[in-house]
């Protein structure tokens, strides 16, 4: 959206990622697909992903497709179309939207689902209803871990959805131990090397990437989940901490903060 859109009056205006795709058919036509994941009710919504949409549509020439995914915790936010009309002049701008908490009651579905969407959705769901209970917590990243033994998955899926799983289903250092020893008994008992321990998994994704760096992938998801335009705008700030040990106690501290200046405190100490 940064090459797309000049920033505003309105403020900084992004989209994440910008999928480009192909039909089945091989039909030699594309479209855009836009989906915006949005963790707290805010007011704007509506004119916002239509303001995105327009946007894309007039770079590219191209029809776009926008998907709300709403991952906040307000049963009764469901944002409708955009409307708008002066003096005969208007239209109405209609989205698909997933509620995460529709699917609170769906659990079964979901952890029978081969669907890798209903692994992450889970997770999310999972964090919030556990917040505060690291006992639970514990008991549901273990379940979902062993689940994915279940599917038939190419091991780069199992390693994105296992990274996934970790980052949502945050722990004290000595419960993802317990966590840990756990998995790989359960590796082990059942013979199945198909999904690397995690501890093999950390070197490998230390060697690939740098433990700082993995760590500030998985604290700017934590944030852009948790706080929405707010969590984006402190990303910049975070890539310039380079510390392992700053950055690992910014992740144990989004669970519990209320803002993002909470999370600021930790490496500015103000």
């Amino acid at each position: 959206m940064q090459k797309i859109a000049r920033e505003a009056a309105a403020g900084v205006k992004r989209v994440d990622l910008l999928f480009r795709v192909w039909l089945r058919s091989g039909e030699e036509r594309w479209v855009l697909i836009h989906i915006e994941v949005q963790a707290q009710p805010v007011p704007d919504f509506p004119e916002r992903l239509h303001d995105y949409n327009q946007r894309i549509k007039d770079f590219y020439g191209r029809l776009v497709v926008t998907f709300a995914v709403l991952a906040d915790d307000e049963p009764g936010w469901r944002p409708g179309p955009y409307v708008y009309d002066l003096w005969g002049c208007g239209g109405e701008f209609h989205y698909p939207t997933v509620k995460l908490l529709d699917f609170a009651d769906r659990v079964e579905e979901l952890e029978k689902s081969d669907n890798p969407f209903a692994v992450v959705f889970l997770a999310h769901l999972k964090a919030r209803e556990t917040a505060g209970d690291t006992a639970r917590r514990r008991q549901w990243k273990v379940r979902l871990l062993k689940g994915l033994y279940r599917r038939g998955w190419a091991r780069e899926d199992v390693r994105k959805l296992l990274t996934a799983i970790d980052w949502f289903l945050t722990l004290p250092r000595d419960d993802d131990r317990l966590v840990r020893e756990e998995i790989e008994a359960d590796e082990k008992e059942k013979q199945m090397p198909y999904i690397t321990s995690f501890e093999q998994m950390a070197m490998e994704e230390g060697e690939a990437r740098g433990e700082a760096k993995g760590l500030k992938d998985g604290i700017s998801v934590a944030l852009r989940l948790k706080f929405g335009e707010a969590g984006k705008l402190l990303i910049p700030e975070l890539r310039q901490i380079n510390d392992v040990d700053t950055l690992k106690r910014v992740t144990d501290s989004i669970e519990a903060a209320a803002t993002v200046d909470d999370v600021r405190r930790i490496w500015s100490g103000s």
